[in-house]
């Protein structure tokens, strides 16, 4: 199943680990075979990763972007996502059991999608700005 990214101008991407910058005007890529890719406007920048949630974001972020040090990553990731279980609500910790899931099966992108609810549960709790990414 093909992937249709349409990108506005000069929005950058990372394809595979290798950050692509968009021309001066809306386009659309597809891709049609798997990809490791996420949207600059889904990255988390290391100084932002402070909360337990966001280190786990940030920790699964750097699985789907460096192939060479997946394997810590992932193994971290995991380590951060099973201390997190019990620090929310049971309906809340099922997002915490899917984006587990999907790291172990290399869907790093949509475990990213799986913390977001928890990203702005965990802002709500600590009263700070949602998506302080940078």
């Amino acid at each position: 199943m093909a992937l249709n990214l349409t990108l506005k101008p000069f929005e950058r991407i990372i394809v595979n680990g290798c950050l692509m910058r968009n021309g001066g005007r809306k386009s659309t890529i597809t891709v049609e075979t798997r990809a490791d890719i996420i949207r600059e406007t889904d990255l988390l920048s290391p100084g932002a990763a402070t909360t337990p949630v966001t280190a786990a974001y940030f920790l699964i972020q750097s699985a789907l972007i460096d192939a060479e040090g997946r394997d810590k990553a992932v193994k971290a990731a995991q380590e951060r996502l099973a201390a997190l279980v019990g620090a929310f609500s049971a309906e809340m910790s099922g997002h915490v059991f899917e984006a587990a899931n999907n790291v172990s099966r290399g869907e790093y992108f949509t475990a990213l999608r799986n913390l977001r609810p928890l990203m702005a549960r965990e802002a709500e709790l600590l009263g700070t700005a949602e998506g302080e990414r940078a």
